[in-house]
């Protein structure tokens, strides 16, 4: 009977569903969970409408982007907080039949909040219930559930072995689900790539709301969800992941320096030597517009963190023959064990027990931000950067993030996955401004700083196409305009975060979900009918 209920159901909830109040959504959808088989008692605990007490702190708790929860910012008419599996399928069935939009969340750091808003009616989908982490230590492999955030991932590797660790980001409370199946990277990434790179099964949920796994998907959509987003073909659930080996202690370091202390000379050595550097070493550069005295002048200051799989005696040659301008020395070294450094790299203090990485809130707090992506391939010369330095001084807000490739990044062909950025790109730039201020006025001015140094850098980075980073989401490059993507839509966005991978991820989404069921502002869409 269940495929005539749904049936008899669909038009009914697609018309009303947008027109309807609060009350009759969520009965309507509270009725379709039970009709799948979720008991009548669990669902007052998943479910969240408006009008619920609890419905702004359950929003709000993972909300990392204040721009998007302001008291204009349109709401979900549902909050779906499964604990299991089950939960999760009907949460997907219910939604379709409902004629609503699904947005999945597991952290909350998408930062354009696609996870979480829409212009349309929809259904916020959290799985921060789904976190579950175990080990298969025999064949150093671990079934990461999509809820799971990166601090605790790494806080349960450390439980199990010091001479382990997975390739992904420095942020703790970024959601493994999100982070992993666009591609994630940290400071292991020369050394062992990206984080699609060891993912060796996964599950999802499709539009029929089955469950999947590797063999049951197929490898193209295998393929798809290891870096083309999970969001567009389904509900990630977990993903299989390879452990990679670190050594038992690693070496970091923070060194800061002004224009006035060769900052532009040590940017070009950094640039002309990427390449050559052990891949056992990562840096990230910080550029970011200061005052330097009393008398308010404005320079620049760059500051390198780095980290390097081994002790400093192995270090301080490297630095000496690649970098010698920077100086550094072994006073700037610090040694620490591998999960010791995921702290450091978080902004905690020393004496920080790695337990904090298990927190779900964040360490730095949660404000205003906007991002922006590029690649660069051929080092920008010292003319450049230093023009580059001047307009980051006019501007003064927005500061630039750089993050070395090269290593095992340059031996992994770009169709591998769908992420296309491997061999023959330096760096990547983050384009980083934060504020605290809800003036809309201010946001305006942030934001438009943003895209003005973003185009004023357009002679320095990649072209046809301009290479964009997917887990940087960035809606300037291209979205949607009505919720529902056609595909000239989504090539505008699409070949700049996926290049030539970008028509085969269309064809995989034309397969698994031809009515483009799982959509956001920059998903992949269907070819027409």
């Amino acid at each position: 009977m269940l495929p005539i209920v749904l049936l008899f159901m669909l038009p009914i909830l697609g018309l009303a569903a947008p027109a309807a109040d609060d009350s009759i959504i969520y009965e309507s959808f509270a009725k379709c969970l039970q009709r799948n088989r979720i008991p009548a008692a669990q669902v007052p605990a998943m479910l969240y409408s408006p009008t619920n007490p609890a419905f702004s702190d359950v929003l709000n708790a993972y909300v990392r982007n204040l721009r998007f929860n302001t008291t204009a910012t349109k709401k979900p008419s549902i909050i779906a907080t499964p604990v299991d599996i089950p939960a999760v399928q009907a949460t997907v069935v219910c939604t379709k039949e409902a004629g609503l939009q699904l947005k999945t969340r597991s952290g909350g750091h998408d930062y354009e909040g696609i996870s979480y808003v829409s212009a349309n009616p929809f259904v916020i989908l959290d799985l921060f219930h789904l976190r579950n982490i175990t080990f298969d230590m025999p064949t150093q492999t671990a079934w990461v559930q999509a809820g799971a955030l990166l601090g605790e991932l790494y806080y349960a590797i450390s439980k199990q072995s010091n001479v382990l660790a997975f390739p992904a980001g420095v942020c703790p409370t970024v959601g493994a689900g999100g982070h992993i199946s666009g591609g994630g990277y940290g400071p292991l990434i020369r050394k062992h790539g990206l984080t699609v790179d060891h993912v060796v099964d996964a599950q999802i949920i499709d539009v029929n709301g089955k469950v999947l796994d590797r063999k049951g998907m197929g490898e193209d959509l295998f393929w798809a969800i290891r870096g083309g987003g999970g969001a567009s073909f389904g509900v990630i659930l977990a993903y299989k992941i390879n452990l990679v080996p670190v050594p038992p202690v690693v070496t970091v370091f923070n060194v800061q320096r002004t224009r006035t202390q060769n900052a532009s000379d040590i940017l070009v050595q950094y640039q002309n030597t990427i390449e050559k550097w052990d891949d056992n070493l990562f840096i990230r550069v910080l550029i970011q517009p200061v005052t330097v005295d009393k008398s308010s002048n404005k320079s620049v200051r760059i500051t390198l963190i780095g980290e390097f799989l081994g002790n400093p005696d192995g270090l301080l040659p490297l630095m000496n023959t690649h970098l010698p301008t920077l100086g550094l020395t072994k006073a700037d070294l610090q040694e620490m064990s591998w999960v010791e450094s995921m702290l450091f790299w978080a902004n905690y203090d020393n004496a920080t027990s790695p337990e904090a990485l298990n927190s779900r809130v964040p360490h730095d707090g949660v404000g205003f931000l906007k991002r922006k992506s590029d690649y660069v391939q051929k080092p920008i010369p010292k003319e450049g950067l230093e023009s580059l330095f001047d307009k980051m001084i006019e501007l003064g807000k927005v500061g630039l993030v750089f993050n070395s490739y090269g290593g095992k990044m340059s031996q992994i062909p770009e169709d591998a996955t769908p992420f296309p950025h491997r061999a023959g790109i330096l760096y990547k730039i983050q384009y980083s401004v934060n504020w605290h201020d809800t003036s809309d006025n201010l946001t305006k001015e942030y934001l438009g700083e943003a895209v003005k140094l973003h185009e004023f850098m357009t002679p320095f980075v990649t072209s046809n196409p301009r290479q964009a980073f997917f887990n940087y989401r960035d809606i300037d490059i291209g979205s949607t305009t009505n919720g529902n993507n056609t595909y000239e839509e989504g090539k505008v966005y699409g070949v700049k975060y996926f290049k030539n991978n970008f028509d085969r991820l269309v064809k995989i989404k034309t397969a698994v979900d031809p009515t483009n069921f799982f959509r956001t502002e920059q998903s992949i869409p269907p070819l027409p009918k």
